[in-house]
């Protein structure tokens, strides 16, 4: 198993990465970070958690961070919630294993973390993802944890999603059945 955590980035770094300024990130980053972060294809999602942070610095704590990688202590993609739990307890789960360390155990290892501090969260009841119809690798995974369609939405930068949801109390390791 691909040992991991979630290193959660500060208002300054969201600036500096939405900015394209690997540089200034670096410097104010907890962990070092690599070019897949300050590039065009991650920075709509940096303006979206600088926004949050902007608002309420406390939800950076709950926001996209840094998947970290302890064994190699390396940077290998982005994961957190959209935001805090809502008012009915509800977090939404997002992440990206940057290209280059893909297909090596990253997004689960990253969506087992977030399960597990779901989990231990007492505001966080219920579990939410959205995928793409045509993103079977993320819906397998998504299948093996308990999540169930439960709608679609209208993403304003990806388009159609299909979300799916599960408790949060659910364990954060496959079901019996589909792992």
């Amino acid at each position: 198993m691909t040992d991991v955590r979630i290193v959660h980035l500060s208002e300054p770094v969201f600036r500096a990465l939405v900015d394209g300024d690997l540089a200034a990130a670096n410097a104010l980053s907890p962990v070092p970070l690599t070019p897949p972060f300050a590039g065009e294809e991650w920075r709509g999602v940096w303006r979206m958690r600088l926004a949050q942070a902007e608002e309420d610095p406390s939800s950076a704590a709950w926001t996209t961070g840094v998947i970290w990688d302890e064994e190699s202590r390396t940077p290998v993609g982005r994961a957190g919630y959209h935001g805090p739990p809502d008012e009915d307890g509800v977090v939404e789960i997002g992440y990206a294993v940057a290209p280059e360390h893909r297909r090596r155990g990253y997004a689960r290892a990253a969506l087992e973390a977030l399960l597990r501090r779901a989990a231990e969260e007492p505001l966080v009841r219920t579990v939410r993802v959205s995928i793409s119809p045509d993103n079977e690798p993320s819906y397998l995974l998504a299948d093996q944890y308990g999540f169930v369609e439960v709608g679609e939405q209208w993403d304003e930068e990806d388009g159609l999603e299909v979300v799916y949801e599960r408790p949060a109390h659910l364990p954060a390791a496959p079901t019996p059945d589909q792992g």
